[in-house]
């Protein structure tokens, strides 16, 4: 799967290539479903396990800001697959938080991690799966020097720019029928810089009940 992405041109990176290899994402989509095939695949409440390409993308997109001992924050954390990615490029000196409003999920993901490489991070406690409101960002570990965002917001939600570092990086795709995946950069003196990377098609960044009811 990482050399098909790799020879299509998605990333070029050594080090996402390294973690993806490591992080099995078979352990971490539901039983019977083709696991490295290269599309989104439904993981129940209406949650869905983006696509290997837009993983490789997005973790490229942060490369700088997962260096070791760099805190990271995955809001919609889901089966917790990029979680476990960010746990393993950051190290056991880093922090990896992953926030998902789902409480069934976050018990599944963790079992999915304790399956996988990263399992001795989250034993350690430098990897942590959440349950919470994912649009407040998790501001226990804050500040992040990389957020990524598995969810369309309507507009960028002001918490996890509060808590993302000077210096740091975010991904997050915004919109509501039509999506841009955005990159910000938040420069030392605070101020942002937003670009658009590409066009991108996510389940909601909403309430629990609202995603439950698929609205």
């Amino acid at each position: 799967m990482v050399e098909q992405l790799q020879r299509y041109g998605i990333f070029n990176s050594k080090k996402v290539a390294e973690a993806m290899e490591k992080v099995d994402r078979g352990l971490f989509v539901p039983a019977g479903t083709p696991a490295y095939v290269d599309s989104p695949m439904a993981i129940g409440y209406n949650v869905t396990i983006s696509a290997p390409h837009m993983h490789a993308m997005c973790l490229q997109l942060l490369e700088k800001n997962l260096q070791p001992g760099m805190h990271a924050l995955d809001i919609g954390s889901g089966t917790g697959y990029l979680t476990a990615c960010f746990a393993l490029m950051v190290g056991p000196e880093g922090r990896a938080v992953g926030v998902e409003h789902i409480p069934e999920l976050v018990t599944s993901s963790i079992k999915n991690i304790e399956k996988s490489e990263a399992a001795s991070l989250l034993k350690q406690g430098s990897l942590s799966i959440n349950a919470g409101d994912g649009r407040q960002g998790w501001p226990e570990f804050a500040a992040y020097d990389a957020i990524h965002v598995g969810a369309a917001a309507r507009e960028i939600p002001q918490p996890l720019i509060d808590q993302l570092k000077p210096g740091g990086r975010m991904v997050i795709p915004v919109g509501n029928v039509f999506q841009d995946l955005k990159v910000v950069d938040k420069n030392l003196d605070g101020s942002l810089s937003i670009r658009n990377e590409t066009s991108v098609r996510y389940v909601p960044l909403t309430s629990r009940d609202a995603q439950l009811r698929g609205t």
